[in-house]
């Protein structure tokens, strides 16, 4: 999968150092990934939540963050919507990035 706006990890985990790691772990994982659909990501991380057809929240350094994503299966393509610690997720509307 293609990565869209990675700079918005790095300058989380410049601000988080103890996100860097697993950042750059989800970010190799993903590049080298073929989803073509949710039940794949879900299969893959269990406790993501997957809200709808195109965005999903994976958990970041063991549920300390949240990543929010946009997936365009089609051109396999994931945008990063948000990054952020769950106080800041909590004042968010998913659906609405």
């Amino acid at each position: 999968m293609r990565i869209i706006s990675r700079r918005t990890l790095q300058k989380f985990w410049a601000d988080h150092a103890d996100a860097e790691q697993p950042l750059k772990a989800w970010v190799a994982e993903t590049s080298k990934a073929t989803w073509r659909s949710m039940i794949e990501i879900k299969r893959r991380y269990p406790i993501a939540s997957v809200i709808d057809a195109e965005r999903v929240v994976f958990n970041i350094g063991g549920n300390k963050y949240r990543l929010v994503v946009k997936i365009w299966f089609p051109g396999r393509a994931v945008w990063i919507k948000f990054i952020g610690t769950h106080a800041q997720y909590d004042k968010i509307d998913v659906t609405k990035l």
